[in-house]
């Protein structure tokens, strides 16, 4: 079975990351991204989540966050950490039907999010890459999470 890996917004399973354009809404209030209500969830100011949250980007959204890293209250990689983000996925997925319907026709390939050249315990923390002998290396948490949501929905099915 193939492996389905995302990488970049604009290619064909880009809608699969947290920098895809797809609005939440959490606690009353609407995210432009999943990946800046991810960010603002490792703070426990206001002023810095709406900072945030008011950021036109995903990327510049992530950047405000790790300019007030002193002020997390979440530490990057922690259980906590990883409990934000699946929620961030599930809200994702469940707001927007038609992303779940593309979810759940991924069937049982294996999703990784592709970190390409990018190295580093952050980034092998969430995603792979492939090495020399084309093997994935990396922790792919962010794969096995939007795995488990999968499964989640699959089991919802029956």
């Amino acid at each position: 079975m193939a492996d389905i890996s995302f990488t970049k917004v604009d290619l064909p399973y880009g809608w699969l990351g947290n920098m895809a354009p797809y609005p939440i809404i959490y606690e009353d209030k609407e995210w432009r991204t999943s990946e800046a209500l991810f960010q603002a969830m490792r703070f426990d100011s206001n002023e810095i989540k709406e900072i945030i949250r008011n950021e036109k980007s995903p990327m510049a959204a992530k950047m405000k966050a790790k300019s007030n890293k002193c002020s997390y209250i979440v530490q990057p990689m922690s259980e906590k950490d990883i409990d934000n983000m699946r929620l961030c996925l599930n809200l994702k997925f469940n707001q927007h039907s038609s992303l779940k319907e593309k979810l759940l026709k991924t069937g049982e390939h294996t999703i990784i999010e592709d970190i390409g050249s990018r190295r580093g315990a952050r980034h092998e923390f969430w995603g792979a890459y492939k090495n020399e002998k084309n093997e994935w290396v990396g922790n792919n948490l962010m794969g096995k999470l939007l795995m488990q949501l999968r499964e989640n929905y699959t089991g919802n099915l029956n």
